[in-house]
């Protein structure tokens, strides 16, 4: 296990020189820790309504500009199902803020989809205590909660009338409760410095997080970033590296945001520590609404596609793993 300063991070991430060195090693870093299978989650974008207004985010409340949608709970399920016949081992339950789902609905659908035989993640924001112990009583296992930055200042300019101790919070809950616990962060958004994403990397560290999700940042049209301009997908896959390294047996999925700006991007993802998949296995009428940047890659993949991702993961000589993949000392792990 390497355990880099902070400054070190800095010096990595500001000389492009040592690129080749950094994904190389990252990569080994995770075969040696991860092996060389690769977990497919099924992803089901089940709202892109939001009561937030994020400023980088295509699904914020006030974008008056985008077809909002709920799937219903028999919906839910049934994609659910038609993902787990297709061989999905985990299903990721994914939304904007929508507090039209009650606990006990979730709870209701997080039920169903246990009844599978399969691990269920939950991405659906900020929540209470109280909520996410009853998701978690009610078999979710997982629960992803990105960070975004861990700069206060440029955290609070991002998201209006939230709380950045609010969304430590929430982190700090999941992980109390025994959650499977996912963060990440955003590269490249305005005012974001070298200095502020080593701390994300160190911040992900600290609190040992199980899994983690790294993207650039894409301007979205309909959103008060719409002229900035697009992440460096290099400065991305640095930023995931060397999480990589200083987290060696974690999750970290090869996101869609890095595959939208270059066709090979989740490839080299998969090729500098990455080792997750999430298809998008929600039908194409809801999963081309959810918007949360344009022209996201692979809102066509759905179910019917999964032969041509492991036909991709075949070409790099990986295997799709049969398992649930859980981090590797979780001993629910099947």
């Amino acid at each position: 296990m390497t355990n880099f300063t902070k400054q070190e991070i800095i010096d990595i991430l500001k000389d492009n020189s040592r690129n080749d060195w950094l994904f190389s090693h990252a990569d080994r870093v995770r075969k040696d820790n991860t092996g060389d299978e690769i977990h497919l989650r099924g992803l089901i974008e089940f709202s892109n309504t939001c009561s937030r207004t994020c400023k980088y985010c295509g699904l914020r409340a006030e974008n008056s500009r985008i077809d909002r949608y709920r799937m219903t709970v028999e919906e839910i399920t049934e994609c659910a199902q038609k993902a787990v016949n297709a061989g999905y081992k985990t299903i990721v339950l994914q939304s904007g803020e929508d507090y039209s789902y009650t606990t006990n609905t979730l709870c209701k659908i997080i039920e169903t989809i246990k009844k599978l035989d399969t691990a269920v993640t939950l991405s659906i924001g900020e929540r209470s205590f109280e909520d996410y112990k009853a998701f978690k009583d009610a078999g979710a296992d997982r629960f992803l909660i990105r960070i975004e930055t861990t700069d206060k200042n440029l955290y609070n300019q991002m998201h209006p009338n939230m709380s950045f101790e609010n969304r430590l919070r929430c982190i700090k809950d999941l992980k109390k409760l025994g959650y499977e616990t996912g963060t990440g962060c955003l590269v490249g958004l305005a005012g974001q410095t070298i200095e502020s994403l080593a701390d994300d990397i160190l911040f992900f560290k600290d609190i040992n997080a199980d899994m983690i999700g790294i993207g650039p940042f894409i301007p979205h049209p309909n959103t008060p970033l719409a002229k900035n301009p697009a992440g460096n997908l290099t400065l991305a896959l640095k930023v995931m590296a060397l999480t990589r390294i200083m987290l060696p047996d974690i999750n970290i999925p090869a996101t869609t945001a890095m595959e939208t700006l270059n066709p090979k991007g989740r490839i080299m993802a998969l090729q500098s520590g990455a080792n997750v998949i999430m298809p998008n296995v929600t039908t194409a009428d809801f999963s081309t609404k959810y918007e949360i940047y344009p022209n996201k890659s692979g809102t066509g993949e759905h179910i019917e596609q999964r032969k041509q991702i492991e036909d991709l993961i075949k070409s790099i000589g990986r295997t799709v793993s049969k398992t649930q993949g859980f981090r590797k000392d979780n001993k629910s792990s099947k």
